[in-house]
């Protein structure tokens, strides 16, 4: 008898483990099912109850739950109430803008348009649910005025009706999410707070053993972290606690940004020590231990003892400056430990952490601004042309248009979202009328319409918890109730829906066409405008109005997690160009906290010749000059007592490092027209 061919026996099992893959990847998993049932449930009570209160456009009511369908309850708390901040604000405009322009619709569009590209301009500024707040108050205007452009006199009516649902439609998605236990907020960022803690520490302990690590490996651990801010901003509202736990979660990412910056500044000052003496091999050694496994307690007593080595370093006056550098950096270290793992703590049990700071979001003016006139330019566009055609539904294009241009704005791809609108618009047109003229085909009852649009809403969920088809899933949920256009009773006039239908089309495709040929921003040009933007804040930094450090190292964060992103092209330019990204952030940073220090020392009458000395060398970007003023500083709070010497070393080891920054990166600083000594 023959033997088997070798592997023969296991071809069913690779069957099987395919078969299981394909499952695995497309059948949505029971917390998606979970995630789709609450949205549907939702969405059919807030409809229910817009029918019984016979409310205007009860469509609006499922609309604006699907627009607030999240996964986490601190999400849609989050949005729910930019949303409805955005509606009142839109609203009001609406009136007031109709009670000027009712009899002249060129200013009305034209007005409503400026207001159309603040709002957008506004947002590019924020993050999250705020920037959705402040373009909701941008298009809310079309749905209200522009609704009523042919009847001025109702406009307050519509107003009050867009109010009505937005509340209804936010009670609604609150009272499931709550019924329904929806998952929090806090308990999904949690494992990620700790999985970010876990790199930012391997990250510490492999620059400790191998050296810097370099910007392309510094950038990766920056994109872990980063993307956490938007839970941390959403857990506030989930319990009586979120605001600490919310406080806690953003202490704690910033933390996480300035053990990567404290422990890069070790290294390289340790590769510059040809004999480190016995204070750094010490500092070193608790460094590697707070990279091990920290302890609350032992984190306490490591933080006290580099004071000591700090305080000492300087009482001598005459040690290496990098020594000085190693010292205050490894203290720098453990003090952002200690916050990180505090804030950690914090999300965990709800307790107030040792501090509240704030994450800011970085963005470029030039950017902000195309992103507005291309919304503004291209409703206007599109406005123009649905007048000049003289279509009956010219309004209700004018709105798809307005309020999906306003969405693709604060997208990071408007490119990608707007193909997504595209995708969705089609699916949404489609299901919609085979709902309306195949399922239902004259039906009035509320049950079936429910069924109706179950398989439609769970199809849009699925797709939207993939971040791939986001857009189109998103999309899809919001417009489908829009054109499926539920009343009582029900209409079935195949006219109307066939037009409207094809105007959500088009406005899909105007949006299409718009972010591409109107005032397109390149990867190329957002690292101009990046760079352009780092360079003002430097300038700024040099001469003393940097702003506040803890803020500005966040800031800074957020900058080169954009930056990295905008990066392409071969790895040694993609390395050289990240290299010079951080170099600015450090610099910048080192100037701020730099000459916040010395505006603390400057009572000191000792030490006031060596801050002067230490501001002009910051100004002129004397790198020399800097290495003496922090050698000048630290032989004259040598005799200063505690406080002042550990407040000198901060300035001194910022002093040095911008010094080692402007020497190091001196003909990439004069490239960007930065005037240096």
């Amino acid at each position: 008898m023959a033997e088997a061919a070798p592997g023969a026996g296991r071809a069913p099992e690779s069957m099987l483990d395919r078969l299981l893959a394909v499952l695995d990847a497309w059948v949505p998993k029971p917390a998606a099912w979970a995630f789709a049932v609450r949205i549907w449930i939702a969405m059919m009570l807030a409809l229910a109850a817009a029918f019984w209160l016979q409310l205007d456009s009860a469509s609006s009511a499922a609309t604006c739950v699907a627009i607030l369908a999240q996964p986490k309850r601190g999400q849609a708390i989050s949005k729910a109430v930019y949303r409805l901040l955005g509606t009142l604000i839109g609203a009001v405009v609406s009136i007031v803008l109709m009670a000027l322009f009712a009899q002249d619709r060129v200013l009305l569009l034209v007005s409503f348009t400026v207001w159309l590209g603040l709002c957008v301009f506004v947002a590019q500024y924020l993050q999250d649910t705020r920037a959705y707040g402040a373009m909701l108050s941008g298009y809310t205007v079309a749905i209200v005025a522009l609704g009523q452009i042919d009847e001025p006199q109702g406009t307050f009516d519509a107003a009050v009706s867009r109010v009505a649902v937005i509340v209804l439609g936010i009670v609604v998605i609150t009272f499931i999410n709550d019924a329904l236990a929806s998952p929090s907020t806090w308990r999904a960022l949690l494992p990620q707070l700790r999985q970010a803690w876990d790199q930012t520490r391997a990250y510490a302990r492999a620059t400790l053993a191998a050296g810097d690590l370099g910007p392309v490996r510094t950038a990766a651990l920056i994109r872990t972290i980063a993307p956490m801010r938007a839970d941390a901003s959403a857990i506030a509202g989930e319990l009586d606690d979120g605001p600490a736990r919310a406080a806690g979660a953003r202490s704690c990412i910033a933390a996480l940004y300035v053990m990567a910056a404290a422990i890069r500044a070790v290294a390289a000052a340790t590769a510059c020590l040809r004999n480190p003496g016995p204070a750094v091999t010490e500092a070193l050694a608790i460094c590697r231990r707070v990279a091990d496994a920290p302890d609350a307690e032992a984190l306490d007593r490591d933080d006290e003892r580099l004071r000591d080595l700090v305080d000492a370093a300087i009482r001598d006056g005459d040690r290496p400056l990098d020594e000085v550098v190693v010292l205050q950096r490894a203290l720098d270290f453990v003090c952002a430990a200690t916050f990180a793992q505090d804030g950690i703590g914090a999300v965990a049990d709800g307790h107030r952490p040792l501090r509240d700071t704030q994450l800011p979001t970085h963005r470029d003016f030039p950017v902000a601004l195309r992103g507005a006139l291309r919304v503004a330019v291209g409703f206007a566009v599109t406005a123009a042309a649905f007048v000049a055609l003289g279509s009956p539904q010219a309004s209700f294009a004018m709105v798809q248009v307005a309020s999906t241009a306003a969405l693709s704005s604060s997208t990071p791809d408007p490119k990608k979202f707007a193909n997504g609108v595209v995708i969705g618009m089609c699916l949404a047109a489609t299901f919609a009328g085979i709902a309306r003229f195949a399922f239902l085909n004259g039906v009035q009852g509320f049950p079936m319409l429910a069924l109706a649009m179950a398989p439609v809403i769970f199809f849009g969920c699925f797709l939207s918890l993939n971040p791939k088809t986001f857009g189109v899933g998103f999309i899809l949920i919001v417009f489908f109730p829009v054109l499926l256009g539920p009343s009582n009773p029900q209409s079935y006039d195949a006219e109307t829906f066939l037009l409207n239908a094809f105007l959500v089309v088009v406005a899909a495709t105007v949006l299409s066409i718009v972010v591409r040929l109107l005032l397109p921003i390149t990867p190329e040009k957002q690292r101009v405008y990046a760079l352009d933007s780092a360079r003002r804040a430097l300038a700024d930094a040099l001469v003393g109005e940097g702003g506040d450090a803890t803020t500005r190292t966040s800031l800074n964060a957020d900058r080169l997690f954009q930056f990295a992103n905008y990066s392409s092209g071969s790895s040694a330019v993609r390395r050289a160009s990240l290299s010079h990204a951080f170099a600015l952030a450090r610099l910048e940073a080192a100037a701020a906290r730099a000459h916040a220090e010395l505006r603390r020392l400057w009572p000191i009458k000792g030490l006031r010749g060596a801050i002067q000395r230490a501001r002009a060398g910051l100004a002129a970007g004397d790198d020399r000059a800097l290495e003496t003023s922090a050698r000048d500083l630290i032989r004259a709070a040598s005799h200063e007592d505690r406080s002042v010497r550990l407040t000198t070393a901060r300035a001194a080891s910022d002093l040095v490092s911008a010094s080692r920054t402007i020497a190091r990166h001196r003909r990439f600083l004069h490239r960007l027209g930065i005037a240096l000594f």
